[in-house]
């Protein structure tokens, strides 16, 4: 059986970093263990610049935020984006729209209204971390 191929937008890898019990935490682990997480490097790179930044530093450890990083890094097929795609209503979340497509995936989990407005797009399931968890993979 192939794995669902996933996008997670910043907001949902951050919340799901912070708390191992939160529902995007749950969502981020289900796509970790049991998909292929699918990003572009503008998307990756968009969590680790915000998570370098010092306000998080009372809530996790650099370090341990660091790691965490290295270790969702270490399991995403990044994609070159041939096709670029404006759709949302903000323009700074097409870029997931970008990874999805290029990627080919399958669904984009995020929390972001612009985005979830837009289910489905082009075939490609919009859903909230919880929908994600809902989810028969």
């Amino acid at each position: 059986m192939t794995r669902e191929r996933v996008v997670i937008d910043t907001n949902v890898l951050i919340s799901g970093l912070f708390s191992t019990t939160s529902t995007p935490a749950l969502a981020l682990e289900k796509a970790v263990t049991k998909a292929q997480l699918v990003a572009t490097t503008e998307t990756l790179r968009e969590p680790i610049e915000k998570l370098l930044l010092p306000k998080f530093d009372r809530y996790v450890r650099r370090e341990r935020r660091d790691a965490l990083l290295q270790r969702v890094a270490s399991l995403v097929e990044i994609v070159d984006v041939l096709q670029h795609v404006r759709a949302s209503r903000d323009p700074k979340d097409d870029k997931f729209l970008d990874a999805a497509v290029n990627g080919r995936a399958d669904v984009i989990v995020a929390g972001d209204t612009d985005l979830l407005d837009l289910n489905p797009f082009r075939g490609i399931a919009i859903v909230t971390p919880a929908d994600y968890l809902a989810r028969d993979t």
